[in-house]
């Protein structure tokens, strides 16, 4: 087979991006992150994503399409952290005798792991919604009042967020990957 062949054309073209953006990618990430091991991660991760669609031919600004993948993963970083940290901060509000196990701290966190890639795909709001529920306890009326939305909004965004979540947890019960189009979100 040929380098040529019509099914090896989108990893040609996914070569040629990271040939030609790689470099740029990982240090815009830098200077935004003013950390060179996140920017790497972030600049890899965003390249496997790329390699993952369908039509890179199509890609007219290359920049601007690495960009926006870069700019959900960032998101993506920066709610998992806020995550870790919030579960990190109640942990320290509990007496030492009833913190969990370095076992159970790292089940936890692949659990928590596991919610927020479920969370991925929401909206801002709903994703507020879920954290201010969630974390600080709020009620749907309260989170409403928040937010600025209504009652049946905020109903509706906790449906997805926990219908999300039941997905996730019962594909990966049953070691179930999650389908390519939601990992490239």
């Amino acid at each position: 087979m040929s380098a040529s062949h019509p099914a090896h054309e989108p990893l040609l073209h996914a070569r040629e991006l990271f040939a030609g953006h790689h470099a740029w990618l990982t240090n815009r990430l830098h200077a935004r992150l003013g950390n060179m091991a996140d920017a790497q991660d972030v600049a890899s991760e965003t390249f496997l994503r790329v390699i993952g669609q369908r039509d890179l031919a199509a890609v007219q600004e290359p920049r601007a399409f690495l960009t926006t993948i870069a700019k959900r993963l960032l998101f993506t970083l920066w709610r998992r952290r806020e995550l870790e940290r919030a579960y990190l901060d109640t942990l320290a509000q509990r007496p030492e005798e009833m913190a969990p196990s370095p076992e159970e701290r790292a089940v936890l966190l692949e659990t928590l792991e596991h919610i927020a890639n479920a969370l991925d795909g929401l909206s801002l709001k709903a994703h507020q919604a879920f954290l201010l529920s969630q974390l600080d306890g709020l009620g749907y009326h309260a989170i409403a009042a928040e937010l600025g939305i209504s009652h049946s909004t905020v109903r509706r965004h906790m449906a997805d967020a926990f219908g999300r979540i039941a997905l996730a947890m019962a594909r990966q019960h049953a070691g179930i990957a999650a389908p390519a189009r939601e990992l490239a979100a």
